[in-house]
């Protein structure tokens, strides 16, 4: 139980730091669009490339912290069933959604984005757009990204689920424990 334990703490470090580092790219997402939004109102002109960059700062950022978002319990759920349940109840709906919709799901997107990722890293697919970024390549890649962080935490969820059940939640630090509201 102590692996099991080690496992779903160490998945949600790794999420918590990916999730904190990559949440700075708001900021420079927003600094990249106001110097944007100057150019083109004050100044009357744009840099495409520049447009692309705010965009795809968006994109990756989403991606990245999906997993961090999952950890700390920031996506939407059916909270008539989920937010009066006890512990174990949740235990028990988090690994039924983990094992029926999130690792399917993840397994889904893995397949079907895996090839569409090489193919644009074989392409070393730019932007569409005249003037546009090079290297959409690497963004995609943060589809694969996803797949990974998400399927991790579910994981992780999945085990922390093992561990209420058996009753043995103790062994998780106080941050990884299910919240009773």
């Amino acid at each position: 139980m102590q692996a099991l334990a080690f496992i779903v703490t160490a998945i949600g470090r790794l999420n918590a730091a990916v999730g904190k580092l990559f949440s700075w790219l708001v900021l420079a997402a927003v600094a990249v669009c106001f110097v944007v939004v100057v150019q083109r109102y004050v100044f009357s002109t744009t840099q495409l490339w520049m447009q692309d960059l705010y965009v795809w700062l968006n994109g990756a950022m989403f991606m990245a912290v999906a997993g961090y978002t999952l950890l700390i319990d920031g996506h939407v759920r059916v909270d008539i069933l989920y937010r009066p349940a006890g512990i174990r109840r949740k235990a028990v709906l988090d690994l039924i959604g983990v094992l029926l919709f999130l690792l399917p799901f993840c397994a889904v997107v893995w397949l079907w984005g895996f090839e569409y990722v090489q193919r644009s890293w074989m392409l070393k697919e730019a932007s569409e757009n005249p003037g546009g970024m090079p290297g959409l390549f690497i963004l995609k890649s943060f589809i694969l990204a996803f797949v990974v962080l998400v399927g991790l935490q579910g994981i992780a969820m999945a085990l922390r689920s093992v561990l209420v059940l058996k009753g043995h939640e103790g062994l998780l630090p106080e941050a990884f424990r299910y919240r009773q509201e």
